[in-house]
């Protein structure tokens, strides 16, 4: 059973990074129809924000959703929007093989941050693993070679920075919030400043492309939904190294929709990149395994 579980953590892994490439794809089709950043921004949240709250209410109900923590969904949602306009842009601004490529840094920040908010012990290992991470960066953005803007690689790069930053705030919500709470007030504060911001911005579409803003929304809040039910069937260091496959469907997608391929130093700065993030994730399960035992457990 616990077999059964750990593999279907995995294949919903895998089809929640398969929702949100698709998704980050649907955003860069939109914008070349026209639909601005404001507009992919709100309808992502509108809609799966109707898909989350569906999903809660047939579940546990929407009596779950009560907290006594609003003011700290407040931050998540604050920083989550922030780093959403981050992500956003850089798949707008960048090829999806490199935006994708440099969402790979989070477990780089992640430690980072992790080291520097939570005063958490890293040694030299993972500030090694951090170091070759960098070092993929450069390789791939090549900096003032001009093969492709600086200002989206450090759009990219505070992308990474806030999911990162995400990741803590989630991890101090989680110790008294369900995964369901916090994503459903997420959806929900994010919507309020979207469609102020949204309105400003409203233009006649055709058919296709309000069809791809709707698109966007629905596939991205599955994805979200997979994401969140990978984490109850399997650790996060065992599904965390599926994310990587997003590199697989960017590149496809960049080929197929846009004609775009990687160049090549995104095939030689892309593995060091991986390779940094994966050491970093395997010495965490490491630190993990080696904490003693609570008394009772």
């Amino acid at each position: 059973m616990q077999g059964d579980r750990i593999f279907k953590g995995l294949g919903l892994r895998l089809f929640a990074i398969l929702c949100l490439s698709g998704m980050s794809a649907l955003v860069k089709l939109a914008e070349t129809r026209g639909a601005n950043l404001a507009e992919t921004m709100f309808h992502r949240q509108f809609w799966a924000a109707l898909l989350v709250t569906a999903w809660i209410a047939a579940g546990p109900g929407l009596g779950s959703v009560r907290t006594a923590r609003f003011g700290a969904h407040l931050r998540r949602a604050a920083v989550g929007l922030t780093g959403m306009i981050f992500t956003f842009g850089s798949v707008l601004l960048l090829p999806l093989a490199e935006a994708t490529t440099l969402q790979f840094t989070v477990p780089i920040f992640a430690t980072i941050l992790g080291a520097l908010v939570l005063r958490e012990k890293t040694g030299r290992h993972r500030w090694a693993a951090v170091v070759a991470g960098f070092v993929g960066v450069l390789i791939v953005a090549q900096p003032g070679s001009g093969h492709f803007p600086l200002h989206g690689a450090i759009v990219g790069l505070l992308a990474a920075l806030f999911v990162a930053v995400v990741a803590i705030l989630l991890r101090q919500i989680g110790r008294t919030e369900s995964t369901g709470t916090t994503v459903f007030w997420f959806s929900v504060l994010s919507l309020p400043p979207l469609a102020l911001a949204y309105s400003f911005q409203l233009q006649a579409h055709d058919a296709l492309t309000w069809a791809i803003l709707v698109a966007i929304g629905l596939v991205g809040g599955v994805g979200q939904l997979a994401l969140t039910g990978s984490l109850r069937f399997a650790p996060v260091s065992v599904v965390v190294p599926m994310d990587y496959s997003s590199l697989i469907w960017a590149t496809l997608y960049g080929w197929l929709i846009f004609g775009a391929l990687p160049t090549g130093y995104t095939w030689l700065g892309a593995p060091l990149i991986i390779a940094s993030g994966l050491y970093i994730v395997w010495r965490e399960r490491l630190r993990q395994q080696e904490k003693p035992a609570e008394p009772g457990l």
